[in-house]
């Protein structure tokens, strides 16, 4: 049996904070803003995950009220969630996503954001795409407010 999930995140662009996309310090002159490390690229893959499954969404397992997320990195989020995954008696068969920023220009970094992703869902870095894309300057990711991102995934129930 195949489960099929999507996930979608947006966080604002702020100064005095570190970007990470897919796990991956990213320099520029402002990060995004969020309970945890604000990684809207893992946020969306977590909340595909979870939603390929019907467990909900991240902020329902990992609410932005709750001090134990507060600068959390979102990989480690994303193993909890690999774990809940395998508790169900599924695991990753592939993810497709993409970063939706206007700058910085995240493409010299997407190696690294598929091998942190792979190893954390224990998977082939060929079963891993990330992509990035602009807005043309449309939208507050065009206007620079902002970074969104967007992921697909499907599951593989274990031994079916």
């Amino acid at each position: 049996m195949i489960k099929v999930g999507i996930g979608y995140d947006v966080h604002a662009l702020v100064e005095g904070r570190v970007l990470i996309l897919g796990g991956v310090e990213i320099p520029y002159e402002r990060g995004l803003l969020g309970h945890s490390d604000a990684d809207v690229l893992i946020h969306a893959i977590m909340d595909a995950l979870l939603g390929a499954l019907a467990l909900g969404d991240i902020g329902a397992h990992f609410p932005d009220h709750d001090p134990r997320y507060s600068g959390i990195s979102s990989l480690s989020l994303l193993g909890q969630v690999v774990e809940l995954i395998e508790g169900q008696g599924y695991r990753v068969g592939n993810i497709d996503s993409i970063i939706v920023a206007e700058r910085p220009k995240v493409a010299p970094f997407i190696p690294q954001m598929r091998s942190n992703i792979a190893r954390v869902l224990k998977l082939v870095e060929s079963c891993v795409s990330v992509k990035a894309t602009t807005t043309e300057r449309l939208g507050f990711e065009g206007r620079g407010e902002g970074i969104g991102a967007q992921a697909i995934v499907n599951l593989e129930k274990v031994g079916g």
